[in-house]
């Protein structure tokens, strides 16, 4: 995935709560710098990689030291086969012991390479579970700031037919002082405007919350004031076989196979417990007993020593052999979500693309339709003006445009919104 070079004076702005432009470049960046999400996932890489190591697997020698000096205060009675007799209380002696060793592990089944495997996997997996940390937090990026253009388009629209109201407002007053419209027309023309100011504040509040669950996603002050002015463009319409072909790089899927990998091993490394150890020694010891009384008043020994140890698993109650079992069931486990994650993925992937290519033609559509109401909101204001139509006409024809504005809009959305879910289904989110 390109990387953008992310601005350090922006995410100062924005934490210190001053107003700042924020482009879909910069949301991204910010989102990708702060998400604790993301942070989550870089940890669990760090730590499979710091795992990743042979010794974690048991494949490096042991090497351990002891030592021990012990003093007893204690009583002595020993009768020699001369005849002789020692018998002392309080006598002082001293027990000194000392040893270096060290073991390798010369076999134990192929366990160790198993499971230094088993640890390489781990880290590929965890490296796939932050590749699809980083595009779902993207993908959430993109869709809220995009949720944000949407509520401020329906604004937009809002403020559009106010001014509409206005002058109709206008028009019925002028017309009223020299006796050419009545009360109801000026009382009409007054809660109409009453009612778009409502819609307005109410559509206001709606942004803030929108900017606030932005906010969130970047992990900043919620209270941060940021303006957003862009413009929702759909790309070029996308390929349904291109999506699908490339639904074996997403993340997701490519970690559930990972998981089948980690799942085998695990079976060889249960498997393996049924073989023999066999552990390679040496080391060096020392030991010397000091006695105040007795017939040994020095005993002294030290030297290398070198051995080996061997252990067989005869029967421990058939535990090694169900814990394979449970192994292999895992395994095929594995493999079933695999295919459970590629068929909902699949499923997802044709729903969203049908709705994708629906919303681009209702798109296509609608923008005509929204001219026209524009237009007919102009020609239905002009014919009011000169009492050639109705305020009950120019009512509908505000209803018209309103309603066709938001549709607009919205169409804009959702097939904004299903481009970005395939990208990031197919791992092509970028910017």
């Amino acid at each position: 995935m390109k990387r953008i070079p992310f601005s350090i004076l922006s995410v100062l702005i924005f934490l210190h709560g001053f107003s700042q432009n924020l482009t879909l470049q910069d949301a991204v960046n910010i989102a990708l710098k702060n998400s604790l999400d993301i942070q989550l996932s870089k940890n669990n890489v760090e730590i499979a990689t710091i795992g990743n190591y042979i010794g974690m697997a048991g494949g490096l020698p042991l090497i351990a030291a002891t030592a021990t000096d012990n003093y007893s205060y204690i009583g002595v009675h020993q009768k020699l086969n001369t005849g002789d007799e020692i018998k002392r209380n309080g006598a002082n002696a001293n027990n000194i012991n000392g040893n270096l060793t060290g073991s390798i592990l010369l076999f134990n089944g192929n366990r160790v390479h198993a499971t230094k495997k088993r640890l390489e996997e781990l880290q590929v997996q965890s490296d796939d579970q932050l590749n699809s940390e980083i595009q779902n937090v993207m993908a959430a990026v993109m869709t809220s700031y995009y949720d944000v253009l949407r509520q401020q388009g329906y604004i937009k629209t809002i403020n559009e037919s106010i001014v509409v109201a206005q002058k109709k407002l206008e028009i019925v007053k002028t017309q009223q002082s020299v006796g050419l419209a009545n009360n109801a027309d000026l009382f009409q023309s007054q809660v109409d405007l009453n009612n778009l100011i409502q819609s307005q504040e109410s559509q206001q509040i709606i942004i803030d919350q929108a900017k606030a669950e932005l906010l969130r996603l970047l992990t900043l002050k919620s209270d941060s004031l940021i303006t957003i002015q862009d413009t929702i463009l759909v790309d070029k319409p996308m390929a349904l076989d291109d999506i699908m072909n490339r639904l074996s790089n997403n993340p997701d899927i490519l970690s559930a196979d990972e998981q089948i990998k980690i799942n085998q091993l695990i079976v060889k490394e249960t498997a393996a417990q049924r073989y023999p150890t066999i552990r390679g020694s040496m080391g060096y010891s020392y030991s010397q007993n000091n006695a105040a009384a007795g017939q040994l008043l020095l005993n002294q020994s030290y030297g290398p020593l070198v051995g080996i140890s061997i252990n067989i698993p005869f029967y421990n109650g058939s535990i090694y052999k169900r814990q394979q079992k449970i192994a292999e069931v895992n395994t095929k486990n594995a493999v079933l979500q695999k295919n459970i994650l590629i068929r909902d993925y699949s499923a997802n992937v044709v729903k969203t693309y049908q709705a994708y290519t629906t919303t681009l033609k209702q798109l296509e559509t609608q923008q005509k339709n929204f001219e026209l109401a524009h237009q007919l909101l102009n020609l239905v204001l002009q014919r009011f003006q000169l009492r050639q139509a109705t305020i009950l006409e120019l009512s509908q024809a505000q209803q018209s445009f309103v309603t066709s504005g938001f549709s607009l809009i919205n169409y804009s959305f959702v097939a904004k919104s299903a481009e970005i879910e395939l990208k990031r289904v197919a791992s092509q989110l970028s910017l």
